[in-house]
This record gives C-alpha cells, structure tokens and sequence, in this order.
C-alpha cells in the first residue's frame, strides 16, 4: 500500500473507525478499502462496530502496517532523546516504545552511537524507503521560518547539548535556541524537557532563553516564593542583599538581581524588615 497516498500519518496517532473483530484483534478502517490491524492485547474492554479508536501506526516486523495504543516516547516530526538498545552493522536502534526498535542508520549519526547511550534524535520518515527512522543530525530538522516569539513567551524546550557559552536547546519542538550558563540557576542535562522563557530574538532568528519569567513578572514569582520560605522557617532568612549571589543561588537557584528585587517588593508592601545579610518576615499589625 502506497502509505504517502492516504490520509493515514504513519508513525503517529490517528483515529480510525472499528470494522470488526476477529479472534487475534480488531480490523481499522485505513480508507482506500485498506483494513489495519489492531492486536487484541491493545483492544479496549468495551467497543462497538464503527467506534472510532485513538492509535499510533507502524511497520511491523515483515513491514505491515499496524496499530497500537500504548504511546510510543516520540513521534514521527519530534525530536527526543531516545536510548540505544542494540546495534550491528547498518546502524543503531533506539528505544522509543512497545514497537520495534527505532533505527538510526551509519549515515545519519554524528558519531558512531553505542549501546546503552541516549542520543538527541529527529524522527521522520526516509523518503527513499519510506520507514520509520531517527537521524542524530537535527540540525538539518529545524524550521526554517523566522522564529515569531515575543520577550517573555513561555516555551517548551529540549536540551540538547552543552557548550562553552550553555546549553543548546530545541524550543517548542521546532527552533534551536540557547541558554546561557549565567541563565541557569539548577542542574541541566541533556535531555531534560522544562519550560523555559524567552529572552531575545537576534535578527538572524538565533533565540536566547532563560529558565526564569523575566522583568516585572520575575519579580513577583520569586516574591511569593520567598514569602513562603519566610513561611515555613520561622519567618527567617539568613541571606539579605549583601549576601554572596553563589549563596542565593545555592539556596533560591535565582540570580542576586533577582533576589535584590523580591526583597524590595516585599519590603514596599511591609511584610518583611531587612539588614545587609537576613531577611524577617514583618509579624507587627
């Protein structure tokens, strides 16, 4: 079956009405008269004829499509970081769920992939073969549109990999983009997924981050959570705003500016009373 020639997404969720059961599963609807199945360890209790069913397709073993509904860890279009489980001759294959092993062959590794490794991956489909396959070249999978992000927005990212000035990361699936080293305030690894903020946009489309809400906003979530440490110890804090910033980062994982300006929030509101190097919460009326 010419899969492209459909409206069947190979390698990613569709959703297919029911045609019948039989005793090792249930038959699709893949349209063009193609009838996909859906083995019966993946059948819902409760079904009927024509129900529609949420599922990811794949080739089997012997290159038949088929359906699951467990969820795989990545999809055909995303990048992930996705670990090695066995390789030979051709290349590597990489978990990514209750299917066959992903492959990722010679040509589209950076370096020769070794078991047990995890590895930033694209997923797509290879036009020539027309499989499943991952590539560790993800450079070649960005957009090629101008990023349209504003100061501030928040984003999902991918941390790809690090370098002298940071982190590489992947922004909301689709743009490269980096966080700086004096932009981070906790422990990063490769691999991770978080949120993240959106610092600048150079006019060549290179996107900085940072790992905390900039400006005003900054301000007063760091405001609320120093509020609660006060809270919760007694209403003390022995860092004030001449306390070294390893300390504050240490301890808030926030930068000394940062911390500087939470205090001058609570302290204009009159919930704390402040010195060089403590902080109190305000108990008077």
């Amino acid at each position: 079956m010419d899969y492209w020639k459909t409206m069947i997404k190979l390698g990613r969720f569709n959703r297919l009405p029911i045609i019948k059961e039989v005793d090792f599963g249930l038959y699709l609807d893949g349209g063009d008269g193609e009838r996909i199945l859906l083995p019966r360890r993946y059948m819902p209790k409760h079904f009927e004829r024509g129900e529609e069913l949420d599922v990811f397709l794949y080739l089997d073993q012997d290159e038949r499509l088929i359906a699951t509904t467990e969820q795989p860890l990545a999809q055909v279009g995303d990048f992930a970081y996705l670990e090695v489980a066995w390789t030979n001759q051709y290349g590597a294959f990489l978990k990514w769920g209750p299917m066959k092993d992903l492959f990722c062959p010679f040509r589209e590794q950076k370096k020769r992939m070794e078991t047990g490794h995890a590895y930033i991956v694209h997923v797509h489909i290879d036009e020539e073969s027309y499989r499943i396959m991952a590539s560790a070249k993800v450079e070649h999978y960005f957009s090629e549109r101008m990023p349209d992000f504003h100061h501030g927005q928040e984003v999902d990212i991918l941390v790809w990999q690090k370098t002298e000035l940071g982190f590489k990361v992947i922004i909301d699936n689709c743009y490269p983009g980096l966080l700086y080293e004096n932009q981070i305030f906790k422990p990063v690894h490769t691999g991770d997924r978080m949120k993240a903020y959106i610092d600048h946009v150079r006019p060549d489309g290179k996107v900085d981050l940072t790992l905390q809400p900039t400006g005003r906003q900054q301000t007063l979530d760091f405001a609320d959570t120093l509020l609660l440490y006060l809270n919760q110890h007694d209403g003390l804090c022995d860092l004030g705003d001449k306390s070294e910033a390893e300390d504050i980062k240490e301890r808030f994982q926030v930068s000394k500016k940062t911390f500087k300006k939470a205090i001058g929030d609570l302290y204009r509101r009159r919930l704390i009373t402040v010195s060089p190097t403590s902080i109190a919460l305000n108990t008077e009326d």
